[in-house]
């Protein structure tokens, strides 16, 4: 009787173990599936010598809503691997990571002129690392919601937490990246994503003893940080940099350095367009290049939402990246569109920056949180961008009040100054010079080598 009964629960564990492998397999059959899903076989227009692979592809986030986000994932070279996977972001709010992290600063492919050919840029961040891009929040670019009132109601909490959820998917859907160094960066007001999300990420990850989510650190330019300081410094690169007059100078600081960025006040407001008068048909983006030919897109709106217009060696490259991504066999490619979205894709959304629901007044106490934790960060600023200067930055940074590890020095690129930098506890900051709002279109060969010494956290070549 007993050995009929341990043959039997031997029988029955077997089949269990044969059902459950089974299962898993089916699993992972279907994850692999769901993956290979998404791979990119050819843009149309790529170049021939592409050495990496592309992902692209939706991940829903709010089933209930039917709310996805959409990701480009573009892999380093299998030389280069196993690399890390940054996470990149724009700001805006409202802009497409798509249309500017991917298609004019650091992504593997510029667009041509004639909006239908693609050209490989050599300085792309995925030299070094897994790039993902990702199009946030719903309404931005190609990621969506059938339910339109989120749109109207986007704002920085719902877009940390479905930046998290995003993640959390999508490393189902790739698990080869779980465990893998994991960091996160941007620029502008992903000055408010990225220690948001940071955030979220290190809070979920506590009391974790190995996170699938391997959060080492994170890395902001040009960043929107602190309505007061980035009010302060502002104003003070503009009067600093002969763009407005004394007069208006002081009339900013006395009507607009204590009101918050979302919610000036009538009088700063007015001197906000003088300010805009004197200032001219400039790129206040790039306030040494010269504009795109339309100086109505120059219309600054300094009340959180800032829709790019820094152009360099091409100041009207933004227009190429809305003629290739709306031609259909273009979103084929890329699996995207794939509802049907009833309005064409734009580098921004005028409906998800003018509508933004929640801003907080500062992102320092965020950083005070996240240096305590042992998070990296890293900080950096072109030099030449008027709307989120240099000054306004190292302000923010100064607030802090972080001990100094090493002092403000040059750092170099064969044998010329890229820029400078400083060392804090918890925190490095790198400027880049003659570089405007979106440092890797105007300095890539430089802005590349600061993402190297980023990664490796390194101090930047003296």
């Amino acid at each position: 009787m007993e050995v009929f009964f341990t043959t039997k629960t031997t029988t029955t564990t077997t089949a269990l173990l044969l059902f459950l492998l089974l299962l898993r397999l089916r699993g992972g059959l279907l994850l692999a599936a769901e993956q290979e899903g998404d791979r990119i076989t050819e843009l149309p227009g790529q170049p021939t010598n592409v050495a990496f692979s592309q992902y692209s592809g939706y991940v829903t986030v709010d089933p209930s809503a039917g709310r996805a986000l959409f990701y480009w994932l573009v892999e380093a070279p299998p030389a280069a691997q196993p690399a890390p996977l940054v996470l990149w972001l724009n700001g805006g709010p409202g802009c497409s990571s798509i249309a500017y992290g991917a298609s004019e600063e650091l992504g593997p492919f510029r667009i041509r002129p004639d909006g239908y050919t693609l050209y490989l840029n050599r300085h792309a961040w995925n030299n070094v690392a897994n790039v993902l891009f990702l199009e946030s929040p719903a309404g931005v670019g190609f990621s969506y919601s059938n339910f339109s009132m989120d749109l109207y109601t986007a704002g920085d909490r719902r877009t940390a937490t479905d930046a998290y959820v995003f993640l959390v998917n999508w490393f189902e859907r790739f698990p080869q990246y779980k465990y893998r160094e994991f960091y996160i960066a941007g620029e502008s007001y992903a000055g408010h994503y990225v220690p948001q999300l940071s955030q979220v990420i290190v809070q979920k990850n506590k009391d974790v003893q190995n996170p699938i989510i391997n959060f080492k650190g994170f890395m902001v330019g040009n960043a929107v940080t602190d309505d007061f300081h980035d009010y302060v410094g502002t104003f003070e690169y503009w009067w600093a940099h002969g763009l407005i007059s004394d007069t208006t100078y002081h009339n900013l600081r006395a009507t607009c350095n204590l009101q918050s960025s979302q919610h000036p006040s009538a009088e700063c407001v007015k001197n906000l367009n003088i300010a805009g008068s004197e200032q001219g048909n400039i790129d206040p983006y790039s306030i040494y290049t010269r504009p795109c030919n339309d100086s109505s897109a120059l219309k600054r709106n300094l009340k959180g939402r800032y829709p790019w217009m820094s152009r360099a060696y091409d100041p009207c490259t933004d227009r190429y990246a809305k003629v290739y991504y709306n031609r259909p066999e273009v979103q084929r490619a890329l699996h995207a569109n794939v509802t049907g979205i009833r309005y064409a894709w734009d580098t921004c959304s005028d409906i998800v920056g003018n509508y933004w629901a929640d801003s907080p007044r500062s992102m320092l106490p965020i950083y005070q949180e996240l240096i305590a934790a042992g998070v990296r960060i890293w900080v950096f600023s072109g030099d030449t961008d008027a709307v989120v200067p240099v000054t306004a930055t190292r302000y923010s940074i100064d607030a802090l009040e972080l001990p100094t590890l090493r002092r403000w020095y040059p750092w170099y690129d064969h044998g010329k100054v890229g820029g400078w930098s400083q060392v804090y506890k918890g925190l490095t900051f790198v400027t880049i010079t003659g570089a405007g709002h979106e440092v890797p279109l105007h300095r890539p060969r430089q802005a590349l080598i600061l993402f190297r010494h980023f990664l490796q956290n390194k101090p930047m070549p003296s």
